[in-house]
């Protein structure tokens, strides 16, 4: 039982002080300031994070994540033709690509897809 208390205490005192020198070791100073600032393509950490954020670059990501799922959702229904009724899939198929050309033309009367302005 003694024995037990005694590694039990030796335990504590390993951890405790590897606990205070981890402390005492980890602080930064004020000279490695610089060093450890974040630098990501070019921007100046120090300014202003509220810059201004392109929305055609955002709507050009949102119309090619639009047709990228419009991709996926067509490839299945090529491969299911031979098992299905002509007419329906025809229907179907008509249906969801006029949904998307007029997607596609409304983002083009906005102005969307314009490069240059």
């Amino acid at each position: 039982m003694m024995i037990v208390s005694l590694i039990a205490t030796i335990l504590i005192a390993i951890s405790t002080i590897v606990m205070i020198l981890a402390s005492i070791l980890s602080k930064k100073s004020i000279i490695d300031r610089e060093k450890s600032s974040p630098f990501e393509c070019g921007f100046d950490p120090k300014s202003s994070s509220r810059l201004p954020f392109s929305l055609r670059f955002f709507l050009i990501a949102v119309i090619f994540l639009i047709f990228d799922v419009e991709i996926a959702l067509l490839l299945p229904m090529v491969i299911i033709l031979p098992f299905s009724n002509l007419m329906h899939w025809m229907l179907i198929s008509v249906y969801f690509i006029l949904i998307l050309l007029i997607g596609l033309y409304h983002e083009w009367n906005q102005g969307a897809l314009d490069w240059a302005n």
